[in-house]
């Protein structure tokens, strides 16, 4: 069903659409939307889909079924895909999360494999996320297994974490060309504790927020500490910044530095070394709470805003987030500005917290509960300020306008990787995506490349849906409707600009009367019709609202 909202009383009303499709796309106000091509990696299944908003298929990079994803996907300017998998199987890995991965590839716009590199052991292993560079270079998270007798040495507080061994996170960047790793960032080289004075790293947590608590009680992860589920490269400031959900919070590290100074406290442009520059969500982590409360909660896609996007945008260069688990039944996104000094190229501290307080910009779904994914998911500012969001445990993807108008929503027509029929009913875990993201269509990547529509993700769908609803979209728009007096006894005049059939729905959605509305003035008499509020339609939608008084 199509929803209106009615500002009268904020009523909505549902509009029947003849073959509504239940999967694919649902809703597309061609005007209002921001024109591009979304890139998706579903679970459960090997392959990377372009599409267009009219959700036609406009490329594919096909892969064997013994693979799955692990989990992101990037087109580069070059319009090669880089893109993180697995095997199918993960009976017997060494070691084994959510969000697990294993192999990052690079392959050409035909799906010719380029490059190929593995991280799957049984003391390390790739997962989540990757950060291609504009050197060429690509960022990457790996676990690190840590045993008991690691986790005591560095001061790990035994009786109350019990675990056998804990899985720890680094960094790489590794060179395509070469298949060296050229940096490496280790969260195990700045820790601290204040459990233990006789082991490493002991000092007050509250006076060192740029290390990291090895006894913070953090988010359930299993042996998975920290769970790093996102990594982004900003050029301009040479830093990388890393979600840790289970910390609840966001990290920012300095890239200008060495390899052996990422490993200290001290070089680089910051001057700290490999010591956190910055860290927000949960002052908890660092003890200091009092100073500000927590604001995120199990985030994902923590990322600079500047793909596509001006420098004139007052939103570029700040730090956008899903905000997973803000309230008990809906998520947020957030936009957040975080103190950046350029003159003293730090991030500034208030009673020595990172701040702000708040995000600048907080938003739900227009019906909140539609928003909530308690993993996964993913939030773009688009450049004509529209967002895009998708709730990723349910495969649900809208736009917002900065009115809060939903202008496209999009199913991904998966059930646990298998394309079902246009009318299937898809339930949440169903089509779980780890992301979508929206190339512009003049983006260098497409050039000369063959974007004609390919058919659907779906069985069966309907071929003409899109543009049944562009065609609504734009008689409605051709259309300027005047209805006087409102509220009336019943006898009104219509004042329409086009020829159209029309319909009288009463508030339960219940079809009352078919009329004819001419060009320009049209008296009716609907005196017969009880006092209440009453919708005057047509096929493609909404025309006017009007009550009828005694």
């Amino acid at each position: 069903m199509i929803k209106y909202i009615v500002s009268i009383i904020f009523l909505i009303f549902i509009i029947e659409v003849k073959g509504q499709n239940t999967i694919g796309l649902i809703t597309y106000n061609k005007d209002m939307t921001y024109d591009g091509y979304n890139l998706i990696f579903p679970h459960n299944q090997p392959n990377v889909y372009l599409l267009n908003n009219c959700g036609e298929i406009v490329h594919t990079w096909r892969d064997s079924s013994i693979w799955r994803p692990g989990n992101t996907a990037y087109i580069t300017k070059e319009g090669k895909l880089v893109k993180c998998k697995r095997n199918r199987t993960i009976a017997g890995n060494p070691i084994w999360f959510g969000g697990g991965g294993a192999i990052v590839e690079i392959r050409d716009w035909d799906n010719n494999l380029e490059w190929s590199f593995e991280i799957n052991d049984t003391l390390n292993r790739l997962h989540h996320d990757i950060s291609p560079m504009p050197n060429g270079n690509i960022l990457m998270i790996v676990w690190n297994k840590k045993t008991k007798n690691e986790l005591i040495a560095a001061g790990r507080d035994t009786t109350i974490f019990k675990e056998n061994e804990l899985h720890s996170d680094y960094i790489i960047e590794v060179n395509p060309k070469t298949s060296e790793i050229v940096w490496r960032w280790n969260m195990w080289d700045h820790l601290i504790q204040e459990y233990d004075p006789n082991k490493a790293n002991f000092g007050k947590v509250a006076d060192h927020p740029e290390r990291i608590d090895i006894n913070f009680l953090s988010v359930v992860g299993g042996n998975s500490w920290l769970h790093t589920n996102a990594i982004d490269y900003n050029e301009e400031l040479d830093q990388v910044m890393i979600s840790i959900p289970t910390f609840n919070e966001i990290w920012i590290i300095d890239h200008s530095t060495t390899t052996v100074q990422a490993a200290g406290g001290s070089g680089g442009l910051s001057g700290k070394g490999g010591d956190l520059m910055y860290r927000w969500g949960n002052a908890a982590t660092y003890k200091k709470d009092d100073v500000f409360n927590q604001t995120l909660f199990f985030q994902h896609n923590v990322h600079w805003i500047d793909d596509f996007i001006s420098p004139l945008n007052p939103n570029y260069g700040k730090i956008g987030v899903f905000n997973n688990r803000a309230g008990e039944n809906y998520s947020t996104v957030n936009f957040i500005n975080s103190p950046w000094d350029m003159y003293e190229w730090r991030y500034t501290k208030t009673s020595g917290a990172w701040g702000p307080e708040s995000s600048y910009y907080e938003n739900k779904h227009p019906e909140p509960s539609k928003l909530f994914s308690g993993g996964l998911s993913s939030v773009q500012l688009l450049p004509n300020d529209n967002i895009l969001i998708l709730s990723g445990t349910s495969g649900y993807a809208f736009e917002l306008t900065p009115g809060n108008e939903i202008v496209w929503e999009y199913i991904v027509p998966l059930k646990n990787g298998n394309q079902v029929n246009q009318g299937s009913t898809i339930s949440i875990n169903d089509n779980t995506t780890f992301r979508m993201f929206r190339y512009p269509k003049d983006f260098e990547a497409f050039d000369g490349k063959n974007l004609v529509p390919k058919g659907y993700i779906e069985l069966n769908p309907d071929i003409t849906y899109c543009n049944k609803l562009v065609n609504s979209e734009n008689d409605l728009q051709k259309n300027r409707t005047n209805l006087y007096p409102n509220p009336s006894s019943g006898l009104i005049t219509i004042e329409s600009s086009i020829a159209i059939n029309a319909h009288i729905y009463d508030i339960n959605n219940k079809r009352i009367l078919n009329f004819e509305l001419n060009v320009g003035k049209n008296e009716f008499d609907f005196s017969s019709l009880p006092s209440g509020l009453y919708f005057v339609t047509t096929n493609t939608g909404l025309l006017k609202a009007f009550n009828v008084t005694r």
